[in-house]
């Protein structure tokens, strides 16, 4: 059996990013970036390690252990480049769809694929189509043949099997079947995909399947019944993705508050200055938000897979969404550098950054299809009111709990029952309130609850305005953050014996400060209105940049420090 890495394990193996010298550090991710590269090197040294094992389960030889302990050692890797994720970890949807429905001779071909440090391309979606999957044109023809075009095949120039996703039939999701081919099968033509402005060097591809004789064994799984495991299975890619959003959230952070430390105006640190201070915090309250909603999501999963189909995507949004905000914030406070390539924090880390955080927000599905994924299930979801098993709570909140084994096969389409994070507010409300010393923490959680009471009737309301094209979508990202705001109350309730974010154990300057963040961002208005509120998160923040430790609820300790190149115009 497969020992699982940890992000200590991680660190200790690539060292310190900041050191110029260090081949797994910035200067080189920068390098590979100026050239379209793959990271190559990077990989080989993490699949030695067996990095892309923690998200194979045991039984194929994998280590997979939890999401949330895998999201954690993923960001240790992905905040030096987040390109390791697809370079190692690309496989991780096809694998889904095969523990779910892929016959033991198939599950055995892949996990050897896999474990060997292989990989197998996900083929589903199509250039002239995008998002709308329904509309698919590749088909499996009467002559046993398949024909047509995918694009944006994760490692697709460089895999050893497809999973691929064809028309088999006339209308509808049954009109779907899936098939697991060789790469290198008579008639499969691989081209690069075009390249990207972000995630520069990652091996995407377009795959032409020009009449590819499909063998009975390739059939994964029944007829018709492709879409509806891809789709399930995506769910899963929703969790993992996160991991790459909160890595390039980490590292632009950390950056621009090491330069807004040392850097002075008129005798003043920026971190000192009202305006820059404000930016500052808002970018720190968005990165514990973002970590906090992704670790609630990462153990929920282990809990009640079968809400996933609505807490994956809005856990996505609201971690993607926040973290494309924390790096313009940074950028505003770095002003010219940052769109400096010389002379810049991190030599051109935080440019690259920048870049790979627009191109991960939209990797799985954009912004809007993700929230069309799950929009027409909020109307009935916020409108139900079963109230969870307490214990179902703590084991999905509490971050020292046992989690159970991850069963893919309980994820489901269409959520049966309530959500708990909403349904599990309401009673534990006035406790919390009641224990928390800080009146303005209080009055925030309150405002959560008022939220969490009146979406039944928002989403009730966005049905009825059937003639909005708009109307579903919006209620559904003002569900997402709703949704984050509940999982941080949560989070803070079952876990007041924990000293979260480097705080004392108890402490609420963060939960004040990612409930002002959520709320504003709940109701469209600019979270900078939140003011002091905001300022614990900058606290926080900084001081975990200080002390060298992730920028997590749990902080790990990072690679030492051995060297920072110096800014040539630091104090000018």
């Amino acid at each position: 059996m497969s020992r699982a890495l940890t992000a200590e394990g991680v660190e200790e193996l690539l060292g310190d990013p900041g050191d110029p010298g260090n081949p797994y550090g910035f200067a080189a991710a920068v390098a590979r970036d100026e050239a379209d590269a793959h990271p190559d090197e990077l990989c080989r040294t993490l699949v030695s390690a067996g990095f892309h094992l923690n998200y194979l389960p045991r039984e194929w030889g994998g280590a997979f252990d939890s999401f949330d302990r895998g999201l954690t050692m993923v960001r240790a890797a992905a905040r030096r480049d987040v390109n390791v994720m697809p370079g190692t970890m690309f496989g991780i949807i096809a694998a889904t769809c095969l523990r779910l429905h892929g016959s033991a001779e198939q599950r055995e071909r892949v996990a050897r694929i896999l474990t060997g440090g292989g990989s197998v391309g996900f083929a589903l979606t199509e250039a002239a189509h995008g998002s709308e999957l329904l509309a698919g044109e590749m088909r499996l023809d009467e002559d046993g043949r398949l024909r047509g075009e995918k694009w944006m095949v994760g490692n697709g120039m460089r895999c050893d099997a497809f999973y691929v996703v064809a028309r088999t039939g006339e209308r509808g999701p049954g009109a779907f079947s899936a098939f697991l081919l060789d790469s290198g099968a008579d008639g499969v033509v691989r081209e690069p995909a075009p390249r990207t402005g972000g995630m520069r060097g990652v091996d995407t591809a377009r795959v032409r399947f020009e009449g590819v004789p499909v063998p009975e064994d390739a059939l994964v799984g029944k007829v018709g019944e492709g879409l509806e495991v891809a789709v399930l299975a995506q769910q899963a890619v929703r969790l993992m993705s996160m991991a790459g959003s909160l890595g390039c959230a980490d590292t632009a952070l950390r950056l621009t508050l090491g330069f807004a430390a040392g850097r002075r105006v008129a005798g003043t640190p920026l971190t000192g200055a009202p305006h820059s201070r404000r930016e500052l915090a808002v970018a720190s309250a968005a990165l514990l938000a973002a970590d906090a909603v992704a670790l609630a999501a990462a153990r929920g999963v282990h809990v009640v897979p079968g809400v996933f189909s609505v807490w994956a995507p809005a856990a996505k949004h609201v971690v993607a969404e926040a973290c494309d905000e924390l790096t313009r914030r940074c950028a505003g406070v770095l002003a010219t550098r940052s769109v400096l390539r010389e002379g810049a924090p991190g030599s051109g880390m935080f440019q690259k950054v920048q870049r790979d955080t627009a191109v991960v927000r939209v990797i799985d599905a954009s912004p809007l299809a993700n929230l069309r994924s799950f929009a027409a299930q909020v109307p009935t979801l916020a409108g139900r009111s079963e109230e969870p098993d307490p214990d179902t709570l703590h084991r999905i909140f509490a971050l020292d709990a046992e989690l159970p084994p991850y069963d893919p096969a309980r994820l489901d389409l269409v959520v049966r029952g309530s959500d708990p994070v909403l349904t599990g507010l309401r009673p534990i409300t006035g406790a919390v309130r009641a224990e928390l010393t800080d009146p303005r923490t209080a009055a925030l959680v309150g405002r959560v609850a008022d939220a969490v009471a009146t979406l039944g009737t928002e989403a009730a309301a966005a049905r009825l305005r059937g003639a909005d094209p708009n109307a579903l979508a919006d209620v559904a990202e003002r569900y997402a953050w709703v949704h984050a705001a509940a999982a941080c109350v949560h989070l803070w309730w079952a876990n007041r014996h924990l000293p979260l974010y480097g705080g004392e154990p108890g402490a609420s300057g963060w939960l004040r400060a990612v409930l002002s963040f959520l709320l504003a961002r709940s109701g469209g208005v600019d979270p900078r209105r939140g003011g002091p509120d905001l300022l614990p998160a900058l606290d926080a923040a900084d001081a975990l940049r200080r002390g060298n430790r992730l920028i997590t609820a749990l902080p790990v300790p990072l690679a030492p420090e051995t060297s920072r190149p110096s800014d040539p115009m630091e104090n000018s």
